[in-house]
């Protein structure tokens, strides 16, 4: 599954690049604002703290609105970029909720982790690990919020337990499309963030949450299943078909192929 995740992920954005690289000059924009702009105009602290923040809260609906716009081209649909407002406003609640919690986390953590281990001792020492592991959890289990309310509806209570669901069931795979979402980004950085960038983590969030369901579509038919034992080359079947055999040799060199 997670070759074919990849796969899936990469095609797609390759597929779609000019639509991937606009959603990214969105991203670079609201970066500028946080960052470039205060220091460009040598303005007071408190002008930057508050464009840093504006700049926070314009990312993180901005990732939220390309989740919103990329699942139809994980769903091996389109994307209309003129169709962006109507993403902006479907991704404004939720991108403004992940957000919150990511920087209340933050909060908590750059402030507790100090404090447990300036106790010393191991109740110090646990307290800490027990604060950054659950630091961890929340953050792997806040990539798929987003994607599940795209996909599914419902609001922040109903999809938080719902990411924390996806996460405890597949940790594993959790952590890699952390790491791959961490990877996809650091390849952008010889882009400028234009390529894959934030846009093509979006993207690929979205595959990753497509093709995990059908796991729980699949449950949802055999009851008694061992979950442990899911037939993904059967339920990946029409995403193949649909994908087809295409190689990195006949993207660059069609007419060899």
């Amino acid at each position: 599954m997670v070759g074919f995740f990849m796969k899936k992920a990469f095609f797609d954005g390759w597929d779609h690049l000019f639509s991937i690289l606009l959603l990214n000059l969105g991203f670079i924009l609201a970066i500028s604002i946080g960052f470039a702009l205060p220091a460009s105009l040598s303005l007071p602290a408190w002008a930057g703290i508050g464009l840093g923040v504006l700049s926070l809260a314009a990312g993180s609906v901005w990732w939220s609105a390309c989740i919103f716009a990329t699942k139809g081209i994980a769903d091996f649909g389109s994307l209309h970029v003129g169709e962006m407002l109507k993403h902006v406003r479907l991704g404004l609640v939720p991108g403004l909720q992940v957000g919150a919690v990511l920087v209340l986390g933050w909060l908590v953590v750059s402030v507790g982790m100090p404090f447990y281990l300036s106790m010393g001792g191991i109740l110090g020492a646990l307290a800490a690990g027990v604060l950054f592991w659950c630091a961890v959890i929340l953050l792997l289990a806040l990539q798929y919020y987003i994607p599940l309310r795209s996909r599914l509806g419902g609001g922040l209570r109903k999809n938080l337990r719902k990411s924390f669901v996806m996460f405890f069931d597949n940790p594993g795979f959790s952590v890699f499309l952390f790491l791959y979402t961490a990877l996809c980004l650091a390849v952008s950085l010889f882009l400028a963030f234009l390529l894959p960038g934030f846009a093509g983590a979006c993207l690929a969030q979205n595959v990753a949450l497509r093709l995990r369901l059908y796991k729980y579509d699949w449950l949802e038919v055999e009851h008694r299943a061992n979950r442990r034992a899911v037939p993904w080359d059967d339920l990946l079947e029409e995403d193949r078909e649909l994908v087809g055999k295409r190689t990195l040799k006949g993207m660059f060199f069609p007419w060899k192929e």
